[in-house]
């Protein structure tokens, strides 16, 4: 068995210790956008998955945390909120309840959807594990595990 690099581990570690997050928005849960990986670290994707809600809900903390960033970025209002094992947590457009350096746990209020991501109202959630790019539907386990099939019959 080949080690993976410490990273990647961490990575792995995060996923499964986080695969339990709370979805930030009410049911139901509708996405509008998918998360599209891009091919290079700085190519064409969409880094995060955008959930439809009404314009003002109630955007929820989706697991234990600190707030690390609540303002503006360019135009539109972002919050990001660091958990456990080097993961971020970021939602937009909200506005922030609350400020950076607050302690937040799971379902906590942390903001309210303002317009403007999409034609329709909906939340930006993006996820990131030691800096890199992740499928929130991963730890909103929202994706189901992979299963590696056979490419030929059994001898």
């Amino acid at each position: 068995m080949i080690p993976l690099p410490a990273r990647a581990s961490r990575a792995a570690a995060a996923l499964l210790a986080l695969a339990v997050w709370a979805w930030p928005v009410a049911d139901p849960i509708v996405i509008a956008r998918p998360y599209v990986a891009p091919a290079t670290p700085y190519g064409a994707g969409h880094r995060g998955v955008d959930l439809h809600a009404a314009e003002g809900a109630e955007i929820r903390s989706p697991a234990d945390g600190v707030v690390h960033f609540a303002g503006v970025v360019v135009d539109r209002p972002v919050l990001s909120i660091r958990h456990a094992d080097g993961v971020i947590s970021s939602f937009e457009p909200v506005i922030a309840v609350v400020a950076a350096g607050d302690p937040v746990q799971r379902g906590q209020l942390i903001g309210h959807l303002e317009p403007g991501h999409c034609a329709l109202p909906c939340l930006h959630l993006g996820a990131r594990i030691d800096g890199g790019y992740v499928n929130p539907l991963l730890l909103l386990g929202g994706l189901p595990r992979s299963v590696l099939l056979p490419t030929r019959a059994p001898p």
